[in-house]
């Protein structure tokens, strides 16, 4: 069945149809993994967003529930150069186009994905549709002028989790698969706002000793410290950051009473919190890949990352200290707070995909717990 992608700017794209038939808008963006497009599918952070992927060939090791992020898919739609029918894994239990057909997400395969990746790099990211049912790219075009845009809407009540929650699962371990965390002892009261969260994060935390309880995005400072944490987390999310204004409140009524680590969209909302401004990437950052300098360390990570917006360097003076900068574009990736214990990054620490470089983080927080628990007095590292 024929498909197209159309952008907002009058480029449009004719392809197959791959997936749920229909159509969808979001904002075109591209990852540049190679592997983990199961856990990409999953990601919260990609609602609102159509992912395209790089890679030419995708779907070639099928999906197994093992490798999700999450409940389920939450991007918009999904376009790759070339689906394989006929995954090779000894882990698969289905292909690529019959998990987007059972989760209805409208994809589309067949089109030159390096041509529409470097006008991405050119023009910047934008709104697209992707249709199965409208293949008139005129009629297309005029629809994706109209979409909403991502920049000022609030994504996150959209993906967060509706009640309180403890995860189960520890790290995955082939043979074995996930550990039962309950059977880990516990040293540390986590509470971790869900903002959009991977599952991984809390797998880490969990594997850590760390006794998880995740919140909804807008559970109050109060009701959080009610639970008497030894640490609080800021977990990744979708879309833009400035319009989560009762975020923001949540976390400066936290800063100084509890340890704070925050990771993507929680590394930007404490940010905004400590007084800092954040704006949007002209296309994002999102793969595997992502040079990262450490500044305390003197190391360079490779990242896995996935974001459309960054923190304003000049709107942090005085209030905190960068840690961390992408040596591609001198982003900052990392702050931590100059006077109370809180610390962020804007990569992805706990990969999934991606590399595993930046793992110390999580030990990074338990020290700041162990320490605060103790009473040692806050320094910075």
């Amino acid at each position: 069945m024929k498909a197209v992608l159309a952008l907002a700017d009058g480029k449009y794209f004719v392809g197959k149809a791959l997936g749920a038939v229909g159509e969808v808008s979001g904002e075109v963006v591209f990852n540049t993994s190679m592997t983990g497009y199961q856990e990409i599918l999953t990601d919260p952070s990609y609602h609102g967003e159509i992912v395209t992927m790089t890679y030419p060939q995708i779907g070639n090791y099928g999906i197994n529930p093992e490798d999700v992020e999450s409940s389920r898919p939450f991007l918009s739609g999904f376009v790759v150069k070339e689906s394989c029918p006929f995954p090779s894994n000894f882990r698969s239990k289905m292909s690529l186009d019959a998990y987007l057909k059972e989760n209805n997400i409208i994809s589309i395969e067949g089109i030159d994905t390096r041509a529409l990746v470097r006008h991405i790099r050119t023009v910047g990211a934008q709104t697209g549709i992707i249709s199965s049912t409208d293949i008139d790219p005129d009629s297309l075009i005029e629809k994706a002028r109209k979409a909403p845009s991502i920049v000022g809407r609030d994504l996150v009540k959209e993906v967060t989790c509706d009640e309180p929650y403890q995860p189960i699962e520890g790290l995955w371990t082939l043979g074995t698969g996930y550990a039962d965390c309950r059977h880990i002892k516990s040293t540390y009261k986590v509470i971790a706002y869900d903002f959009g969260i991977k599952l991984n994060i809390l797998r880490n935390l969990a594997t850590l000793g760390c006794d998880v309880t995740v919140v909804p995005a807008a559970t109050s400072a109060e009701d959080v410290l009610k639970m008497n944490p030894d640490g609080v987390f800021l977990s990744n999310g979708p879309g833009d950051p400035e319009p989560l204004h009762y975020a923001q409140e949540n976390i400066r009524d936290l800063l100084g009473k509890v340890p704070i680590f925050g990771i993507c969209l929680g590394h930007q909302l404490l940010s905004i919190a400590s007084g800092g401004h954040t704006y949007k990437l002209k296309f994002g950052h999102r793969g595997g890949n992502q040079p990262v300098l450490d500044y305390q360390r003197q190391r360079v990570e490779i990242t896995a990352q996935n974001h459309g917006f960054a923190v304003d360097e000049k709107s942090l003076e005085g209030k905190v200290k960068v840690t961390h900068i992408n040596l591609n574009d001198n982003t900052v990736e990392g702050i931590q707070h100059l006077l109370k214990p809180a610390f962020s990054v804007q990569y992805h620490p706990e990969a999934s995909p991606g590399p595993h470089d930046s793992l110390y983080l999580f030990e990074r927080f338990i020290k700041m717990m162990e320490d605060h628990k103790r009473g040692v007095e806050y320094a910075q590292a």
